[in-house]
């Protein structure tokens, strides 16, 4: 089902800075999780254990209350809860976290990109946009496995940064750096609760990939969507 809104066209000639956020808008991140977890069950098989699972499973729900709460101290305390709920010791829950969250997945990304996502980014350089990536993961090696390039890339896990979404200050942080005011910017996303939410709080339009029309903010479901047509000037870089 499209999920395109009935909030009517971009104005592209209004948009001078499209941030996008990573995991889940610039590829399939359910494609590559069912591939990670294919991997960790392996990982389990051979070692007789499901300790990393575990452990991964919870940090991601550590993670998730953490964004909840708005905590300044989500680094720190993303490992420490983790450890306590895992009955492992920090060391160890980062080591794993870093391992199979940061490293193991890069050489699958650029085969769960989302189709014609690279032709987007060229598309809004040719038009004069400049190209900012904000994540709540580290972003930049993701970045060059996906074998895309931004201008401008912030993530929570920057000690200038120390937040994570939907608090907006990654995205208040490229507005100050680029001096694009809010109403001049868009950010692209997959959660509306996470991604929208901190558009809204800095004041900046959203953009929504996902398969059903979103409430109250404009949604697509794929990078050939009608949307992007005015950005399709050049020939060459026709998304279609």
């Amino acid at each position: 089902m499209s999920a395109r809104s009935t909030l009517g066209p971009i104005d592209w000639d209004a948009v001078d800075l499209v941030v996008f956020d990573v995991d889940g808008t610039l590829y399939d991140a359910q494609r590559l999780r069912r591939k990670m977890l294919g991997l960790l069950l392996a990982a389990a098989w051979q070692t007789r254990s499901t300790q990393t699972l575990r452990v991964l499973r919870t940090f991601r729900s550590v993670r998730e209350a953490l964004g909840d709460e708005a905590h300044p101290e989500f680094m720190t305390l993303q490992y420490t809860r983790t450890a306590a709920c895992t009955g492992c010791d920090v060391t160890t829950v980062r080591a794993m976290v870093t391992d199979w969250m940061e490293q193991r997945p890069l050489p699958w990304l650029r085969a769960c990109r989302w189709p014609q996502v690279d032709a987007l980014f060229d598309a809004l350089r040719i038009a004069g946009k400049q190209v900012a990536v904000w994540s709540d993961y580290p972003a930049r090696e993701k970045l060059q496995a996906l074998g895309l390039q931004a201008d401008l890339v912030v993530a929570a896990t920057d000690p200038e940064i120390a937040r994570l979404k939907p608090d907006p200050r990654g995205l208040l942080a490229l507005l100050q750096c680029t001096g694009v005011p809010a109403t001049r910017a868009l950010m692209v996303g997959d959660r509306l609760d996470r991604d929208a939410e901190a558009a809204r709080r800095a004041g900046v339009p959203a953009l929504v990939l996902a398969r059903r029309a979103p409430t109250g903010v404009r949604g697509f479901s794929r990078y050939d969507d009608p949307l992007f047509m005015p950005l399709r000037a050049a020939p060459a870089l026709a998304l279609a």
